[in-house]
C-alpha cells in the first residue's frame, strides 16, 4: 500500500469531502439525498461553533476518505463519539484505510474519555458490517431510527 496520511481534517478539505459524500450517496442508493451546501457545511465543521470534526486519509497529497464525528449525549451514558460517515473512495477500498480512520477514531475518543462510539450502518451493507464485526461491534435491532423535518428541513 502506498503511504497514506492521517490527519484532522481542514476548512480547504471541504470540497473534496462534499465529493466523497456524494459518492457515498450513490453507492447508499440515494444520490439526490445529498442537500447540504458547501457554505453550511464549512461553517458548521470550522466555523465560530464547530458541530462537527474529521480526520483525512491523504494519498499522494490526494483524499481518498475521512470520518466524519461529532459529540452524542447519553443521558443515560454521558458523552459518546457518533460516527457519521466513514468513507473511503471505491478505487481505495479494501486497503487497511479505513482500519487506519477507525483505529484513529478509537484513539481520540480515549483521549476525550468518552466510553463509546455509536453509528448507523445500513442493513444490506455487508462489506461495511463485516468491517464492524472484525471490531467486535455490537449491533442493536431493537431501535428505530426517526426523524422529523422542521422548518424547511429535511
Amino acid at each position: 500500500m502506498k503511504s497514506i496520511c492521517i490527519r484532522q481534517a481542514e476548512r480547504k478539505d471541504c470540497p473534496r469531502l462534499l465529493e466523497l459524500i456524494r459518492e457515498l450517496a450513490v453507492y447508499e442508493k440515494a444520490p439526490n439525498e445529498v442537500t447540504v451546501s458547501l457554505e453550511h457545511f464549512e461553517e458548521t465543521g470550522f466555523g465560530t461553533n464547530p458541530v462537527w470534526w474529521a480526520f483525512v486519509a491523504e494519498a499522494n497529497g490526494v483524499i481518498v476518505g475521512f470520518a466524519l464525528y461529532y459529540i452524542r449525549y447519553s443521558t443515560w451514558k454521558g458523552a459518546r463519539m457518533y460516527l457519521e460517515d466513514i468513507i473511503i473512495t471505491e478505487a481505495w477500498r479494501g486497503k487497511g484505510i479505513g482500519k487506519l480512520l477507525f483505529n484513529c477514531l478509537i484513539e481520540t475518543a480515549k483521549e476525550k474519555g468518552w466510553k463509546a462510539i455509536c453509528w448507523q450502518v445500513l442493513e444490506w451493507n455487508e462489506p461495511a458490517i463485516n468491517f464492524y464485526k472484525k471490531y467486535n461491534a455490537s449491533f442493536d435491532p431493537e431501535w428505530v431510527n426517526c426523524s422529523l423535518a422542521v422548518g424547511n428541513g429535511e
